[in-house]
């Protein structure tokens, strides 16, 4: 595909993660990276800077063919059609293949359950994983079951049109009933699994939140993602002082309540479908840890 520069000055990566379709900045690099992208004919670089009308050629190879085992496990399906499907993911269930999760992870009930009817645009990793919530965070995640779907979706998750809303409970009371935290994130300079707020090779971040219910010490806050970057709500909200009850990496180092694990739900998913442009809205209740939560909550007062 055949592309022109219209700001001069834009690095390529950055041209290609806006212009191209459903590329993200990292997958326009590991493009360049592997000689997919062409600056006015020549092999480019990542950090090339672009003068308007250059034309920028860059080729997305077949995805490599998936080895990954399929496991059969029991899928929470709430929406379902012959190009997408939305999962509400337990809490605990990690979405993709890693070291020590090679065969019991999202993906794999994923290939059990549908085979060969799943976008290949991720490659072998990701088939047809959209956007991804951490292993013990629950709720919906969107799944491509073809290219054009991905992509689609993909763009909308680019340009924030994809609404992602989320229910957690926090630690400690807000003055304010709602409000927005707009400070960038990107990795932790000393713990490279962390990402943390900074203004160093980050990305800007937006997260709007407005409480639900306050509780004695606590609040139950609804979350409105702006922006998709890693372990946002969480960060966000230790930033501002109210680490999510349990997530015990950004926030108090013992269990509270009985929960070691963040208490963050993915409740609902609207966007628009990749056929035909109208809204899907897909809500997935609080989870049984989450009610419990509440339960508790309650009876302190």
């Amino acid at each position: 595909m055949t592309l022109y520069a219209d700001i001069p000055g834009e690095r390529l990566d950055a041209f290609l993660a806006r212009r191209g379709e459903g590329l993200s900045r990292s997958a326009a690099q590991k493009l360049i990276e592997e000689g997919q992208v062409t600056r006015n004919g020549r092999p480019g670089k990542k950090n090339d800077k672009l003068n308007e009308g250059d034309a920028i050629n860059y080729t997305i190879p077949e995805p490599k063919a998936v080895d990954i085992a399929p496991t059969a496990m029991a899928l929470d399906i709430v929406y379902e059609d012959e190009d997408l499907l939305v999962i509400n993911k337990p809490k605990g269930l990690v979405v993709h293949p890693a070291a020590g999760h090679q065969d019991d992870t999202l993906v794999n009930g994923l290939l059990y359950a549908l085979g060969d009817d799943l976008s290949g645009i991720n490659g072998e990793l990701r088939p047809g994983i959209v956007h991804r919530i951490d292993k013990d965070t629950s709720g919906l995640l969107a799944v491509a079951k073809n290219d054009r779907a991905h992509t689609f979706l993909a763009s909308q998750l680019k340009d924030h049109t994809m609404a992602r809303t989320y229910e957690a409970i926090v630690c400690g009371s807000f003055r304010e009933d709602s409000g927005t935290v707009d400070a960038p994130i990107g990795r932790h300079p000393s713990d490279r699994k962390k990402m943390c707020v900074t203004e160093r090779n980050s990305k800007p971040a937006v997260t709007h939140w407005e409480v639900v219910r306050r509780y004695r010490g606590y609040t139950h806050i609804r979350c409105r993602l702006e922006t998709g970057r890693t372990h946002q709500i969480r960060v966000h909200m230790a930033h501002i002082g109210h680490p999510i009850l349990g997530d015990m990496v950004y926030g108090h180092k013992k269990p509270e309540l009985g929960q070691s694990s963040q208490v963050l739900h993915a409740g609902q998913l609207c966007f628009r479908h990749p056929k035909d442009g109208r809204p899907v809205l897909v809500f997935a209740p609080l989870p049984a840890y989450f009610q419990q939560t509440i339960e508790k909550l309650e009876k302190m007062g």
